[in-house]
């Protein structure tokens, strides 16, 4: 069994027991979230697909951590006009282990 999600504007293919990382989601460690934005659905070779999402179906998952990413350095140059620009980003995320697929 298995569901394609979407949330913070990305898809994943999630299974039970599965870990995904995904943008920030305001909640704690520990805390249980659900993502009720499920895109398709297989189960025992049932395939379910939503337009645009599966009606009553969803992702509970709990939140394993919340970090951010490894920093990306930006670096902007212009010859011969003594512009050298660097700069770093580093995106939070939230890491997601899925509890269940609940698929009616």
């Amino acid at each position: 069994m298995y569901a394609i999600v979407e949330t913070g504007g990305k898809q994943y293919k999630v299974e039970p027991q599965s870990t995904i990382k995904v943008e920030k989601l305001e909640a704690k460690v520990g805390e249980e979230v659900i993502l009720p934005n499920v895109l398709m659905v297989e189960k025992m070779g049932e395939i379910k697909v939503g337009a645009p999402y599966v009606k009553n179906a969803r992702i509970k998952a709990s939140v394993m951590e919340q970090d951010k990413h490894k920093k990306v350095v930006i670096f902007k140059y212009k010859p011969k006009k003594r512009v050298r620009v660097k700069t770093g980003h580093r995106q939070p995320y939230t890491q997601l282990k899925v509890v269940e697929i609940i698929a009616e």
